[in-house]
């Protein structure tokens, strides 16, 4: 196997993501990302959420553009790269398999090493992204990290950079799913989430009450969130066939709400029982106004020390596959050629 460059010079990644629709390259010089440069999907808007053969072929297509943006932006050659560092999965297979492909091809024509990384560890290693000319704060080990994606609703134990717990997770349906689901029932545009919280910040979250599920431990559902909030629209739409029109503001500021509370209500369980008072968040939800005005709210009250990734890191980029490529470079944890993706895995 290839091995790294030595560790007295810079050590500079190109990492790739493409786990669903998001075609990214980023540029990373140890721990201060240089580039990161995503290229969007607009084809999926039609159909409401994201048509797996479509993204792998759109994939292939930006592919080569996009990393070649990221290179010129960065200020780096080829021949000054240390490694290459991909996304291996969680995520779409199809999509996966177009980056991993390219990885491979790239780190194997220039006889550097490959680095594999996990997109949800990646997501709570984004907390990490140093950027040139600013600083910021780090959370301190141990920490607890609140998950939170179209796919994924977990609560992490983060002992060290690559050494994670999860210790609650959905049984069911992830937050941002619920967010996009609901939202396609309002008639809202996809991906939805986005649109909802918009709307709740000129609505009234307390108008109306929905379901908030009673499990155990540190497990999430939002099932029935989701069965609740429909068949809600659809007895009022009997009532009134401009119910949700009418009232779209108040009904995402409730929702919102609801989704929001549950999130936080395991989280201070969470830190209550770890009694850990580094707390963050990370994943496409965390760019949610409400989940962070209402982690704000708790840190006042708890003492805690929060962070919260730049809106930039939040969503699927390759920023966050390349800080996690570096402490993965920084430990000698490179992986082979005859590497596969996977569509599922936990931490």
């Amino acid at each position: 196997m290839v091995t790294g460059k030595s560790s007295t010079c810079d050590v500079y990644i190109l990492a790739i993501e493409s786990s669903c629709d998001d075609t990214s390259a980023a540029v990373i010089r140890n721990d201060t990302i240089l580039s990161n440069v995503v290229a969007g999907q607009k084809v999926h808007e039609a159909f409401g959420g994201v048509v797996p053969e479509l993204a792998s072929r759109a994939h292939q297509q930006n592919m080569i553009p996009v990393v070649d943006v990221a290179l010129k932006r960065a200020g780096v050659s080829k021949k000054q790269l240390s490694a290459v560092a991909f996304t291996r999965g969680p995520g779409l297979l199809g999509s996966l398999l177009v980056g991993t492909s390219f990885a491979k091809g790239f780190a194997l024509a220039l006889d550097i090493p490959l680095i594999e990384v996990n997109h949800l560890q990646a997501h709570v290693l984004a907390l990490f992204i140093r950027e040139e000319g600013r600083d910021r704060k780090t959370p301190g080990f141990p920490f607890l990290c609140l998950l939170v994606s179209g796919g994924n609703s977990q609560i992490i134990l983060v002992k060290d950079h690559l050494h994670m717990e999860v210790i609650g997770q959905t049984i069911d349906d992830a937050a941002g799913e619920a967010f996009d689901k609901c939202a396609k029932v309002m008639d809202l545009p996809y991906p939805g989430g986005p649109f909802i919280d918009k709307l709740a910040r000129e609505g009234d979250p307390g108008r109306f009450t929905f379901t908030k599920p009673l499990i155990k431990g540190l497990a999430y559902s939002f099932s029935g969130l989701k069965t609740n909030f429909l068949y809600f629209l659809r007895d009022r739409l009997e009532e009134n066939p401009s119910f949700i029109e009418e009232n779209k503001a108040d009904l995402s500021a409730s929702l919102q709400k609801t989704i929001v509370d549950i999130l936080m209500q395991k989280l201070v369980k969470a830190a209550k029982q770890t009694r850990i008072r580094e707390i963050a968040i990370a994943g496409g939800v965390s760019a949610n106004s409400g989940l962070r005005e209402a982690l704000h709210k708790e840190s006042g009250k708890r003492k805690w020390n929060i962070y919260i990734p730049e809106f930039e890191y939040t969503m699927d980029n390759a920023a966050m596959i390349a800080i996690a490529g570096y402490y993965k470079y920084l430990r000698g944890d490179f992986t082979s050629q005859q590497v596969v993706p996977f569509a599922r895995t936990h931490l």
